[in-house]
């Protein structure tokens, strides 16, 4: 499966943006999928993921309630709802796909697909 991450953006701190991400292939309704982001200087973080059928879903500490995933099958395609922004959440945000059946892990070592980056920038 190919993924391509988009609706990234500047935003000010309060604000909000939704990431898609687009996959290829007849079988996007098989993976879990993810998200996670990376700040410059950081390591690579968790930041939610959801189960084939959308029913479950797993999400960092750090989100609180302020982001949500979902997916449509229909549509090859996975999002991310991003309210309340900080200027912590800068980083770059990118998907992600496996086949295992592990539910909506938030281990990047079990996701075997990535798409690229989409970059967020939060505003104080």
């Amino acid at each position: 499966v190919q993924l391509q991450a988009s609706g990234g953006g500047l935003v000010q701190a309060g604000g909000s943006l939704r990431l898609s991400c687009a996959a290829s292939g007849r079988t996007f309704s098989r993976y879990t999928m993810g998200w996670f982001r990376q700040a410059p200087g950081e390591e690579r973080e968790f930041v939610a993921a959801v189960s084939w059928d959308g029913d479950t879903t797993n999400y960092a500490g750090f989100v609180k309630g302020r982001f949500t995933i979902s997916r449509d099958n229909a549509k090859n395609t996975v999002y991310l709802q991003m309210n309340s922004l900080k200027p912590d959440d800068t980083a770059v945000y990118s998907c992600a796909a496996t086949l295992r059946q592990l539910g909506p892990t938030p281990l990047g070592r079990n996701y075997a697909y990535w798409g690229q980056g989409t970059l967020v920038t939060v505003s104080s």
